[in-house]
């Protein structure tokens, strides 16, 4: 009763929590599909901007940074400034820098809008999350958790299918067009059913959004672009190795010193100490980090070796999204009745062995209909992962650390997007190399397949990028296995 009273006495005698999460589901959703959309358009992009392989990598990377670095402060801002206006401020931002990608001519360019667009989905972001702990009893949160999640994991499949219709059908420039109406209709949508919750005053910790940026920055920076120097010097004393490892002692400092700041750190260390929080961050970071880095080589390997056009190569998504869309109202239902453990031991173990599957698969002559099946088994696994994950997560915290926590867990899921992203483009360089086709990417996409000579070598190349995605999701799996029952459990559960 106590949690009860603690949620509704902020809002509004006519509040309706369900229509006010529906409507900014809208803007999560978009902001969703665009960590994985350009995945499919990245050829297009890369032959019509004239740019090379590693250039065009930066169109994800460079979104997927932006995105997450200011994470832990836009948290924050919603505590100060109240989540619906910051959201408004973040739609917009992404609205307006969507269309900016759109009607861009140039890679330079398109790489600095992307990073605007980052921004603000940093902004939007932390807000849907922050809605739902602040409005939604504790022992009730398990469904509107679901719908969070499985937004998520829906958007993270459905994003290279609407991908290849708009690429082939419109050109690359639509993914990001198609967000203008979009982000219209969701600005409206909220302005009118979001309501303005009661703010908190907060200090800021510009010092540890410098440390934490530098450090993610410079790991990101040296993996994605280690491959391209042979893990070697870049200019003078600069190397690789030292890049990574400053970026890890940076990243060591940030921790440190929220440990040592008096006042309110950007990262509460003692929100670690619950258990939940600690395992469900590292899972969701494992989670991000594999379905970013299982989608390039896939798409390289279908458009590449099989000649697939976008469209047809975004469809082999489909049975994971229809497997995901499926099954999620039925998995947010258990989410408040059984042990999270359960759910996403299920979760994490099929998502192994989907991946291994796959990799078996990958080949120039395998039938659709056998890629289909473990891609299905796949999208099982997402229902059991995101929004089991999110919920349990969020579960125990605090009404005061709404904010701050969903930035912590927002944040970690986006590192693992863009850790994902950097180290499958050094796998991908690596195994490439290994098969004597460092060039390879660079042909036969768009225009049919490349040649039957180098189409075995090239797809066993990519098929053993995706042992990348296997080893998280073990390394998950064995996390899971240590999940506690949510201290606030639905009664008789």
């Amino acid at each position: 009763m106590a949690s009860t009273s603690a949620v509704s006495t902020e809002l509004p005698p006519d509040y309706r929590p369900w229509p006010a999460l529906w409507a900014m589901v809208i803007g999560f959703f978009m902001i969703l599909v665009d960590n994985t959309i350009v995945s499919v358009a990245t050829p297009a992009i890369r032959d019509d901007l004239r740019t090379d392989y590693n250039s065009v990598i930066w169109v994800t990377s460079a979104y997927l940074l932006a995105y997450a670095v200011p994470l832990l402060v836009t948290g924050r801002l919603g505590d100060r400034f109240g989540p619906k206006n910051i959201y408004l401020v973040g739609l917009a931002i992404f609205t307006l820098a969507s269309l900016w990608c759109g009607l861009t001519d140039s890679i330079e360019m398109l790489i600095v809008a992307r990073v605007v667009q980052g921004f603000g989905a940093a902004l939007i972001t932390p807000q849907t999350m922050a809605v739902i702990t602040r409005t939604f009893a504790p022992a009730n949160r398990g469904a509107a958790m679901a719908l969070w999640g499985a937004t998520a994991g829906v958007a993270t499949l459905v994003g290279p299918i609407l991908g290849g219709v708009l690429v082939d059908g419109l050109g690359w420039e639509w993914i990001f067009i198609i967000n203008v109406p979009v982000g219209i209709i969701g600005f409206v949508l909220a302005v009118r059913l979001v309501p303005a919750l009661p703010t908190h005053t907060h200090t800021f910790d510009w010092l540890g959004v410098v440390l934490s940026g530098v450090g993610v920055f410079l790991v990101v920076f040296g993996i994605q672009e280690g491959e391209k120097y042979d893990w070697g010097q870049l200019t003078g004393l600069v190397s690789v190795p030292l890049l990574i490892a400053l970026g890890v002692i940076v990243f060591a400092a940030f921790v440190w010193w929220q440990g040592r700041i008096k006042a309110e750190p950007l990262v509460p260390l003692g929100l670690f100490r619950d258990r939940n929080f600690s395992l469900g961050n590292g899972g969701i970071a494992l989670v991000s980090l594999a379905i970013t880095a299982m989608s390039l080589p896939f798409f390289f390997y279908a458009q590449g070796v099989r000649g697939w056009s976008p469209t047809e190569s975004a469809l082999l998504m489909a049975p994971m999204a229809v497997m995901l869309m499926v099954l999620s109202p039925f998995v947010g239902k258990l989410v408040d009745r059984i042990h999270p453990r359960s759910i996403t031991i299920v979760g994490f173990g099929t998502a192994a062995i989907a991946m291994t599957w796959l990799s078996q698969l990958i080949a120039p002559d395998t039938p659709v209909w056998q890629l289909c099946l473990p891609m299905a088994l796949f999208g099982i696994s997402n229902a059991c992962l995101w929004a089991p994950l999110s919920a349990t997560t969020t579960r125990n915290l605090p009404m005061a650390s709404a904010g701050s926590g969903a930035g912590v867990f927002n944040t970690t899921r986006q590192i693992g997007a863009v850790l994902g992203s950097a180290a499958i483009a050094a796998l991908i360089q690596a195994r490439l190399t290994a098969h004597g086709l460092e060039g390879a990417t660079e042909a036969g996409q768009g225009s049919g397949p490349m040649p039957a000579s180098v189409q075995t070598a090239f797809s066993e190349a990519m098929a053993q990028t995706l042992y990348l995605p296997v080893a998280a999701f073990v390394v998950g799996l064995v996390l899971v296995l240590f999940l506690a029952r949510p201290t606030h459990a639905r009664p008789g559960a």
